[in-house]
């Protein structure tokens, strides 16, 4: 038995993880071995990259529970749901996950706390906002986007619209959730902002400091929420044009921490510790202010 950063490792060792590509940008793993050494787990959390062409093979060879579960990110969200054989009702509307749990009998189960985790975001960091008063604006249309507009539409949003550059991409949404989400393209955005109460983007663009999506974000009206989901950097391009127009914004730190818990407590059997900072810990890792 050894002792490391995350806590003690043995040969039971309980053993998740996060699954994406790219992955070496992820904040998971900081967060999960925080709450492993809190708890004093006899546990690990660790990345995994495998190639894209590879990730059904790779999430077939993890039946069976040598890996209790792992979190999948960009862009296996969709496969991962079609590789499970039950699933949660939020991640079957979603039609993607974001995590799959293994049992010793070698099924796979399918969840999506992404949903919730952007509830989680919003409701912390845009106290008052509803939800349920004004149409939603998400910009892109890949797995993370399918998570958002499940959770919107049971919380009562009365409008989503998917904004891509492909549009076919976004009327796939529009036809598998119904009459309340509709398909536009980049041209039709700036009308599409014009009342839009809260403004997502669900795209990878902005990661690692990249321009991110081309929104007029001073057309939306002066009480509008804009969130991006992508985390590091903390303060993208997108959300400092959101700041600018003096908009609300929510980082998508916070949407990654409020997914997580339902994830940990999944793949660990228990609740994370409140009093591990790991806001904290992971804003000191990408170099931004407490």
């Amino acid at each position: 038995m050894t002792s490391t950063n995350s806590g003690t490792i043995s040969g039971a060792a309980v053993v998740g993880g996060v699954c994406g590509q790219p992955i070496k940008h992820s904040m998971s793993p900081v967060i999960h071995n925080a709450w492993i050494a809190a708890a004093g787990l006899d546990a690990a959390y660790v990345p995994f990259a495998p190639a894209a062409e590879r990730f059904e093979t790779f999430i077939d060879g993890l039946r069976g529970g040598a890996v209790r579960g792992v979190n999948v990110t960009i862009p296996f969200k969709e496969r991962a749901l079609a590789l499970a054989d039950t699933a949660s009702d939020l991640a079957k509307m979603a039609g993607a996950a974001n995590l799959l749990l293994f049992a010793p009998d070698g099924s796979v189960h399918a969840d999506n706390t992404d949903g919730p985790g952007l509830l989680g975001a919003v409701e912390a960091q845009a106290p008052g906002f509803d939800v349920a008063a004004t149409p939603v604006v998400i910009l892109g249309a890949g797995g993370a986007a399918r998570g958002a507009i499940a959770a919107l539409l049971l919380a009562g949003a009365p409008e989503i619209r998917i904004v891509n550059r492909t549009l076919a991409r976004a009327q796939e949404l529009a036809d598998a959730f119904g009459a309340k989400v509709i398909a536009a393209e980049d041209a039709a955005l700036p009308g599409l902002l014009a009342d839009a109460g809260l403004v997502i983007n669900a795209t990878s663009l902005g990661l690692g400091g990249g321009e991110g999506p081309a929104a007029d974000l001073s057309l939306t009206p002066k009480t509008a929420v804009v969130m991006d989901m992508v985390y590091k950097p903390l303060r993208t391009e997108f959300l400092r044009r959101a700041e600018a127009a003096g908009r609300r914004t929510v980082d998508g730190l916070e949407m990654l921490l409020r997914q997580a818990i339902p994830s940990f407590e999944a793949i660990y059997g228990v609740a994370p510790s409140p009093a591990v900072d790991v806001r904290g810990m992971a804003l000191k890792l990408l170099g931004e202010s407490c």
